[in-house]
C-alpha cells in the first residue's frame, strides 16, 4: 500500500498524527487478538465437550432402542430457546439463558411407566445439543472477529507504520535538503553581494 504524500510540512504533520494514532492502537489490538485467541480455545474446547457429553447420554441410552420405537414423539416439542447476548473483546457473542419445552398431556395409565424419563432424557439431550450449537456459533464470530483482528494487527505493523515511516523520512530529507539548498542559496548571493560592495 503506497501512502500518498506531498513534500511539505502540512503533509509531514498529518503523516506524523496518522502515525501517532497506528502506534497508539497496535498494544490494544494486539491485547484483543489475544484475549480472542483465548476465548476462540475456551469456546472450541466447550464445543468438543458438549459434543462428547451428548455422544455419551446418547450411548447410554442405546441399550433402551427398543423402548425408544414406542416412544410417542409428538410428545415433547420445543417451545423456545432464548438467547442473549454478551460481549467479549467487543465481540457480541450468543449466550444460551433458557431453554423451554411444551410437553403434551398424556395419560399415566395407558403409556407406560418410563415415559416420564424418556421426557426427561429427550429433553436434556436437546438441551445439550442446544447448549453446542450456541457455543459453535460464538465460536465462528469470536474466530472471525479474531481473524479480522489479526488482518489488522498485521496491516499495522508490516505496511502502515513502516510505510508512515518511510513517507515521513522522506519528507523530512526532502525539508531538510530543501533548506540547505536555501542556506547555500543565501550564502553564495551574500558573497557576490560582498564581492561587488568590494569591487567598486
Amino acid at each position: 500500500m503506497a501512502i500518498k504524500f506531498q513534500y511539505n510540512k502540512t503533509s509531514l504533520q498529518q503523516l506524523n498524527k496518522q502515525l501517532r494514532v497506528r502506534e497508539r492502537a497496535l498494544p490494544t489490538l494486539r491485547n484483543k487478538e489475544a484475549a480472542l485467541r483465548v476465548e476462540v480455545k475456551n469456546a472450541r474446547n466447550t464445543v468438543e465437550e458438549y459434543e462428547r457429553e451428548l455422544a455419551r447420554k446418547i450411548e447410554a441410552y442405546r441399550h433402551a432402542v427398543a423402548l425408544w420405537d414406542e416412544f410417542d414423539n409428538s410428545l415433547v416439542n420445543l417451545d423456545s430457546v432464548e438467547v442473549g447476548v454478551k460481549k467479549i473483546a467487543g465481540v457480541k457473542t450468543p449466550v444460551l439463558q433458557e431453554v423451554q419445552f411444551r410437553v403434551k398431556d398424556y395419560s399415566m395409565f395407558n403409556k407406560p411407566t418410563w415415559y416420564p424419563d424418556g421426557i426427561r432424557v429427550l429433553q436434556e439431550l436437546a438441551t445439550v445439543a442446544i447448549e453446542r450449537e450456541v457455543f459453535h456459533d460464538k465460536m465462528v464470530l469470536l474466530e472471525h472477529a479474531r481473524r479480522k483482528t489479526t488482518q489488522k494487527v498485521n496491516l499495522y505493523e508490516k505496511v502502515q507504520i513502516p510505510g508512515f515511516q518511510d513517507a515521513i523520512r522522506k519528507i523530512k530529507r526532502y525539508l531538510e535538503d530543501e533548506e540547505n539548498l536555501s542556506k547555500a542559496s543565501q550564502k553564495i548571493v551574500k558573497t557576490r553581494l560582498q564581492a561587488m560592495e568590494e569591487g567598486v
